[in-house]
């Protein structure tokens, strides 16, 4: 199975290309040399300035092995053309230097890696997100099936047993390297049940059904549980291992859209579902959350998020995770949330525990199963080519680097409703 092949690139005249890629060349010399980061092309190393300390031995380097095709690339879709470049084979890491390591550098300098006076023209980069991707009933089961469905045993390939495909929550004050990252994704479930108040009884609902760890670990608890998802290879998996465990009885499966939910619960907990939701459905998202949840309720979110500032600004861009990994997918911002609840809904954020840091051990976790499955030949036994493994290389290492920075942030985010106070008498 191949990914979708990039747009073909359509310059108005070859000579504008050719200007577009020699600015594009110009701006990316200097982003490398404001990052410490060594490029070379045509043999010669470039982008660090003389007298910084570091030696190209252990100074992030990258290797840029068809520079005319990569820089006309950058000059006309310079916010595709980075993960582009790298899927097309017209950049590399060095030898001996990891991919997520070279990323590293620009993450940490994203607000400031371009230099001033083009930063402002960021805007005229940006392109909309295509209609088709907007998440309508119709068009939210086409992008997750898109991302979701591809393969259980393609996700099997480098996920923990658990299955769990969201960021792992290690046991704090020890080293994350030397902890298991199984128990530490059964921590995040626990701790997200936990903070929901899952127990005995509890009517819960899961919004985004994964592949049914939350909904298993909630049943164990006594909770009567209903949880939903729009990912046919999640739900039919999802529903074995419930059955496997003897607890079917309590978990009802759902292939059903979020908007479609009736009733009322004791507490809803959603894992990194709503980056998937779309800025112009959040409002809904949240509206359903406040009236599926029953009086004294809980609701846990947890939400890969950013900046509010870095939100603002890249709100109405597609990029290139949009493009081949999250169709229709936004990053939200705590603040953004925050307001999101205010306006549309009783509800209201009480609590909101980070740790982002975890995510990029997970991720690194992630890319060392994936390479090994790569390497052993199973990727490509399920049908998945090698420009698909190369997407996924760098969908992983690029995320990596953002958590790894602090570019991006993951938490869980705990919603209820302001307890009213007494009446007063008279």
């Amino acid at each position: 199975m191949s990914a979708p092949a990039p747009a073909p690139l359509t310059p108005r005249s070859d000579v504008l290309g050719r200007a577009r890629a020699a600015a594009a060349r110009r701006v990316l010399d200097a982003v490398a040399r404001r990052v410490d980061v060594d490029l070379v092309v045509d043999g010669r190393a470039t982008g660090h300035p003389a007298g910084r300390p570091g030696t190209a031995d252990d100074r992030p380097r990258i290797v840029v092995h068809r520079p005319d095709a990569f820089y006309r690339r950058l000059g006309t879709h310079p916010k595709l053309a980075i993960g582009e470049g790298y899927t097309e084979g017209e950049w590399a890491p060095a030898p001996g230097h990891d991919l997520a390591e070279v990323l590293l550098p620009f993450a940490e300098r994203l607000d400031d890696a371009v230099p001033e006076p083009l930063r402002s023209l960021r805007g005229l980069t940006d392109t909309p997100l295509p209609a088709a991707l907007r998440n309508t009933l119709t068009g939210a089961r086409r992008n997750i099936e898109a991302h979701y469905d591809l393969s259980n045993e393609m996700f099997a390939s480098f996920l923990d047993p658990s299955m769990t495909y969201s960021s792992a929550l290690f046991e704090e004050g020890r080293p994350l390297a030397g902890q298991n990252l199984q128990e530490a994704q059964l921590r995040k479930v626990d701790a997200a049940l936990d903070r929901a108040g899952v127990g005995t009884g509890t009517r819960l609902l899961e919004v985004g059904t994964g592949w049914g760890t939350l909904a298993l670990r909630a049943a164990q608890r006594g909770a009567s549980v209903v949880t939903v998802t729009l990912s046919r290879e999640q739900a039919a998996l999802a529903e074995k291992r419930l059955a496997e465990a003897g607890l079917a009885d309590r978990v009802d499966v759902r292939l059903q859209d979020y908007r479609e939910v009736e009733g009322e619960f004791d507490a809803i907990v959603s894992i990194e579902m709503v980056e998937a939701v779309g800025e112009e459905f959040w409002p809904t998202y949240f509206a359903t959350l406040d009236a599926r949840l029953g009086p004294g309720g809980s609701a846990v979110v947890q939400a890969i998020t950013m900046p509010h500032e870095r939100y603002r600004a890249t709100r109405r861009s597609f990029g290139w995770i949009q493009k081949y990994i999250f169709p229709g997918g936004v990053l939200p911002s705590v603040d953004a949330i925050e307001r999101t609840c205010t306006r549309h809904t009783g509800l209201r954020v009480r609590d909101v525990h980070t740790f982002g840091q975890h995510y990029a051990e997970t991720l690194r976790r992630w890319r060392l199963a994936f390479a090994d499955a790569v390497t052993g030949g199973q990727v490509r036994e399920l049908g998945f080519d090698e420009r698909f493994q190369r997407i996924w290389e760098f969908y992983l290492a690029y995320c990596q680097a953002g958590f790894t920075a602090g570019a991006i942030d993951v938490g869980q985010i705990v919603l209820n409703r302001p307890a009213r106070g007494p009446v007063a008498a008279g």
